[in-house]
């Protein structure tokens, strides 16, 4: 089934508005007809419509069923990302976004090949439209943000705010230790998980993260791509949460 994603402004009562590319999308498209139903996302929840009519600019939808699809997790998780090379970033927005993280902040790092230049840093427009794109096709009920890129300095601030910071590097501790961190997880917290970019992270920032309260871990016994980690550390982390929380 189809989703998508509206305003506040088009939600009204039981009647839902869908304008703009995603009109086009439903009418010339997927050439769907009255009758025919969608999910549509607003305010963190998704409700399946059936479609009433086609207006010059808008379809016309009705509710049939509300909070038909909820497949928020049971946590807020925030994805700090060391900048990888190419286009790799995209990859991992694209399958944070699947996996249910909430928001992603890319982070220069001190072995960050590629760095912040704030002037011809147009992507973040692009970075934000994987993320729609990722949102609609694994069903989720909000489209999570990617902010620009920042520094790890400017990204330090923003850990104050979680509940828990979990920092994977190399084969640290084993994965009992990696374990025992997943049962700190409870409902409703707010979880970072930290990446580092490739050649991974510098000790000192580690030592760092570590001093902020950052529970490091380990990923197993083998060295992985920084594209791997995120993956395979968002994976535990969410598996963990949908069968224990």
């Amino acid at each position: 089934m189809y989703n998508f994603f509206i305003d506040k402004e088009d939600a009204n009562k039981n009647l839902r508005y869908v304008k703009g590319s995603d009109y086009n999308h439903i009418k010339n498209v997927l050439r769907m007809k009255e009758g025919d139903t969608v999910l549509i996302s607003c305010l963190n929840k998704s409700d399946l419509c059936k479609i009433i009519s086609f207006g010059e600019d808008f379809v016309l939808l009705e509710v049939v069923e509300e909070n038909y699809n909820d497949t928020a997790l049971p946590l807020s998780v925030y994805l700090f990302q060391g900048l990888p090379k190419s286009d790799k970033l995209e990859l991992i927005i694209q399958k944070a976004v699947e996996l249910g993280v909430d928001k992603i902040i890319p982070v220069q790092t001190n072995r960050s090949i590629v760095k912040i230049d704030k002037k011809k840093d147009n992507k973040t427009a692009r970075y934000n439209t994987i993320a729609e794109s990722a949102a609609k096709q694994s069903k989720r009920n909000s489209i999570p943000e990617v902010i620009p890129a920042i520094t790890f300095n400017e990204a330090l601030p923003l850990l104050k705010d979680l509940d828990l910071l979990i920092v994977p590097y190399e084969s640290h501790n084993g994965m009992e230790g990696t374990l025992s961190t997943l049962r700190e997880l409870k409902k409703d917290m707010k979880v970072g998980v930290f990446i580092g970019p490739e050649g991974g992270f510098e000790q000192k920032e580690v030592d760092t993260l570590s001093c902020l309260g950052g529970k490091v871990i380990s990923l197993g016994k083998r060295i992985l791509r920084t594209e791997t980690a995120s993956i395979t550390a968002l994976s535990m982390l969410m598996l963990y949460a949908e069968i224990n929380l």
